[in-house]
């Protein structure tokens, strides 16, 4: 593993290294993203009930998608470190740890999503027909949890790894697969029946399947080639223990209630009708398209930064902390650009209202401001105060920007001010600006910095 997983002085520019990285987590975003397009542009020539319905059964999605998420980062922080110093029992228990705790979440929330998809969605809508729809598709998704954790957990592995480009290749076989299966599913083709939103939760779920399967037999096929073995073993001892949990439960408690943020800014969307839910479901694929094209820069500043505080370089961690941030801002101005000039071309391809379309284009304007903030959000809060281990610290951060500023002021510009979504949006969206002004203050100080021993 030295030879191969290490950062040497005579490894490749750093940005080659970021490029190397980045560019692979992308592409693998981009093609997770198009579960969500591709759902959303069929689902959309079905009526304004079914893509509000796909809109909210996904927040609740995506609160396991979260979780699962924080305990694949604190997997990747660990492991980031453990390989920077050479320790390959460090890496083998970081693996097997995380491997346990998204067992013990998939059995949590799949248990809810199959025994209570309708209560759960009631939460989220008034409506009868958007609910029905919602908690079909739960029940449904909700089945897949452990491969969509599984193929999280052996992704972040991989491009601690280096091998970036594997889970990649996984994630297109599955973009394939969910588009045919879309196609065929929802609309009824091929013989098979018009399943409409079933058709579009089993053309998703049966993806989810694949991707991990694939995956997995690409991994071991790596595994072989480098001689490197994974083997369970979740003794930390009671040092490493520690600073598993140190890090696990801040990360865990922010992503939750970060989530739970944005489940509440749902709700307020879904309580301000059918119209208005539809339209900020239909900037979710968007969203995810431009946040998931720089995701990848994200990634590698959690894994290269990581390296290089596990060896003990601060300084050149610092200096590269800094590049990291700049090539983020760069990209985001120039995708907000983009999606500013085509945002009309993207509503017209939607078979809805258009009255709908009118809402969603105006708050795609106002996302294209907001979303630089939320970019260098990602990658300083997502990947470089992430490597040190000091949750903590984010931690603080999320909990002031979402619970202090983001859902106060979207309960009183919906529901006390009844202002329009597009403002709503804005105004709730300026959590993002106070955790990006707290971040870069904790990045100046340098006690994010940190080798975990």
């Amino acid at each position: 593993m030295k030879k191969r997983y290490s950062i040497e002085q005579t490894s490749p520019s750093f940005f080659r290294s970021v490029c190397g990285l980045a560019i692979p987590v992308t592409l693998q975003s981009l093609i997770g993203s198009s579960f969500s397009v591709v759902d959303q542009l069929m689902i959309g020539q079905m009526g304004s009930v079914s893509i509000a319905g796909v809109g909210l059964a996904g927040k609740f999605l995506s609160i396991f998608n979260v979780l699962a998420a924080a305990v694949a980062a604190v997997e990747g922080i660990m492991i980031a470190q453990y390989m920077g110093r050479q320790e390959e029992q460090g890496v083998n228990r970081s693996f097997s740890v995380s491997t346990v705790l998204a067992a013990v979440l998939t059995l949590v929330f799949s248990l809810a999503c199959l025994l209570f998809p309708g209560q759960i969605m009631g939460l989220y809508s008034q409506d009868p027909a958007t609910v029905g729809a919602a908690a079909g598709y739960l029940r449904i998704v909700g089945v897949c949890f452990s491969f969509s954790a599984g193929t999280q957990l052996l992704s972040t592995l991989l491009r601690c790894m280096e091998e970036a480009v594997i889970p990649l290749y996984a994630s297109f076989v599955a973009m394939i697969l969910n588009t045919l299966l879309n196609y065929m599913l929802i609309f009824g083709k091929c013989g098979l029946p018009a399943l409409g939103v079933t058709g579009a939760a089993l053309a998703t779920g049966l993806s989810q399947a694949v991707n991990f399967f694939v995956l997995l037999l690409l991994f071991y096929r790596q595994a072989r080639k480098t001689g490197f073995v994974l083997r369970f073993d979740i003794h930390l001892g009671k040092e490493g223990w520690m600073n598993y949990a140190f890090i696990l439960i801040p990360m865990l408690v922010t992503e939750f209630f970060w989530v739970l943020g944005e489940n509440v800014y749902g709700i307020i969307y879904g309580h301000m009708g059918t119209v208005n839910c539809a339209a900020m479901t239909l900037t979710n694929p968007l969203q995810g398209i431009l946040i998931g094209t720089l995701s990848g820069v994200s990634q590698a500043a959690g894994i290269l930064i990581g390296k290089r505080l596990g060896s003990g370089e601060y300084d050149q961690a610092y200096r590269e902390s800094k590049k990291l941030m700049l090539y983020g801002l760069c990209g985001s101005v120039l995708l907000s650009l983009l999606l500013f000039a085509f945002r009309q071309v993207y509503v017209d391809l939607y078979q809805v209202e258009a009255e709908v379309k009118q809402v969603t284009v105006q708050v795609l304007a106002v996302y294209v401001v907001i979303c630089n903030v939320k970019v260098q959000n990602m990658i300083l809060g997502g990947g470089i105060l992430r490597s040190g281990g000091k949750t903590q610290y984010l931690m603080v951060i999320d909990l002031i920007g979402t619970w202090i500023f983001g859902v106060p002021l979207g309960l009183l510009s919906a529901f006390i001010w009844n202002l329009s979504l597009p403002v709503v949006y804005l105004l709730l969206s300026l959590e993002e600006c106070v955790r990006l002004g707290i971040s870069l203050a904790v990045f100046r100080q340098k006690r994010w910095m940190k080798s975990l021993r």
